[in-house]
């Protein structure tokens, strides 16, 4: 019963965060990047990092954060994760480096993850990123470019973003 309500209220949530969205600030010219991430997809992330080449930017300005359903029971150190407990029952996020993460104002935000996924719609409509890229199969409401690439295919989708992002004079 609590997982109807939770994903009611996420859904109400992303719509509400919709209507919200500030697009003044869509063209400017990529400075940051960050990266939402489905470590089920993409288990291999840590090569996003390496991103920051081709698009001219300084390591410190690509960061990445992820999502993972379950978190094991091993300890970690990492912080820039979301698992499925850090959302309460009425669709609230209850991790603070996630909430620092959406309130970061990146030039563009990229997610990879399939289709539409309740957590992470949610976490897209949120960020105050300026310009959202997502993968195939995504909701298209939520993204300013969908690229029509498999989001695991990260060499594919690394040359198709260049190239649109370059059309688009972002760089």
């Amino acid at each position: 019963m609590f997982e109807k309500l939770k994903r009611k209220s996420l859904k109400r949530h992303t719509e509400r965060n919709l209507k919200q969205r500030d697009l003044s600030q869509m063209n400017s010219k990529l400075r940051t990047l960050g990266f939402l991430v489905d470590e089920a997809v993409v288990p291999d992330f840590e090569r996003l990092y390496d991103w920051y080449k081709p698009f001219g930017l300084m390591p410190k300005n690509v960061q990445v954060f992820t999502y993972i359903e379950v978190k094991k029971k091993l300890p970690s150190l990492r912080q820039n994760q979301i698992d499925n407990k850090d959302f309460n029952w009425k669709g609230e996020i209850n991790n603070l480096n996630a909430v620092e993460f959406l309130e970061t104002s990146f030039d563009m935000l990229v997610t990879l993850y399939k289709g539409k996924h309740e957590l992470l719609d949610l976490l897209v409509s949120r960020s105050k990123a300026k310009f959202k890229v997502g993968s195939e199969n995504s909701d298209q409401r939520l993204f300013d470019l969908l690229i029509h690439v498999p989001a695991h295919d990260l060499r594919f989708f690394e040359e198709e973003l260049k190239k649109y992002v370059t059309i688009l004079n972002k760089i």
